[in-house]
């Protein structure tokens, strides 16, 4: 497993706005999409990808495209779609497909309610998106679906994550698929986990900020 945590200071920045609690969900949501849309960019530097020829008004010359399967984007429900814009930004041409998987706030282990991922997922590249990597289990289960589907590797994304999330998902990969390549492109790295399974200092409840809470 590869960790990748971004060093940037636009991220560093817009995450700070994200966490001030004082920031309304139209804000919240918009600076959700451009910060996937920079992750995107670390997440995607090992996409596969295809030489092609083409012809300029100067030249033929030889570049590149994304190679056939196309990759796959998973957002995790709910809050995962909040994501989902900022990358088909930058992969317009990725299928995409949706897990919903929620944690159950006493037990804080995740059970799936919904899966629409294609059953057959041989050599692709799955991209998992979800805003919070704090316990591991959903993204744990989000892995396990597509490498039982036969995926060739896979990335998540997250906008922030906890030390003990990590631990959780890089032991779990070591005794479960342990030859599979799988990155983890993080935002940034917090602190610690609270006793209730919050990532501190964390932002709260993204699903709720991005849309929320229904009365």
């Amino acid at each position: 497993m590869r960790l990748t945590v971004a060093n940037h200071p636009l991220i560093t920045h817009k995450l700070t706005i994200l966490r001030d609690e004082r920031t309304p969900s139209p804000i919240f949501r918009l600076l959700v999409e451009e910060l996937v849309t920079l992750l995107a960019y670390e997440a995607t530097r090992d996409v596969r990808v295809e030489s092609v020829s083409i012809k300029t008004p100067v030249t033929q010359t030889v570049g590149l495209q994304l190679s056939h399967p196309r990759p796959l984007i998973v957002p995790i429900l709910r809050a995962g779609l909040g994501m989902l814009e900022g990358m088909t930004k930058l992969l317009p041409s990725a299928e995409v497909g949706f897990l919903g998987i929620k944690r159950d706030e006493e037990t804080l282990e995740p059970f799936t309610y919904a899966n629409r991922l294609p059953d057959d997922l041989a050599n692709r590249q799955v991209f998992i998106i979800d805003p919070m990597l704090a316990t591991g289990g959903t993204l744990n289960d989000s892995i396990d679906y597509a490498f039982e589907r036969g995926a060739e590797s896979v990335t998540c994304v997250c906008l922030l994550g906890a030390p003990e999330g990590v631990e959780n998902v890089k032991s779990h990969l070591n005794s479960k698929w342990p030859a599979k390549d799988v990155n983890i492109v993080l935002g940034a790295l917090d602190e610690k986990l609270n006793e209730l399974g919050y990532i501190v200092p964390g932002l709260g409840d993204a699903g709720d900020r991005l849309y929320g809470t229904a009365q």
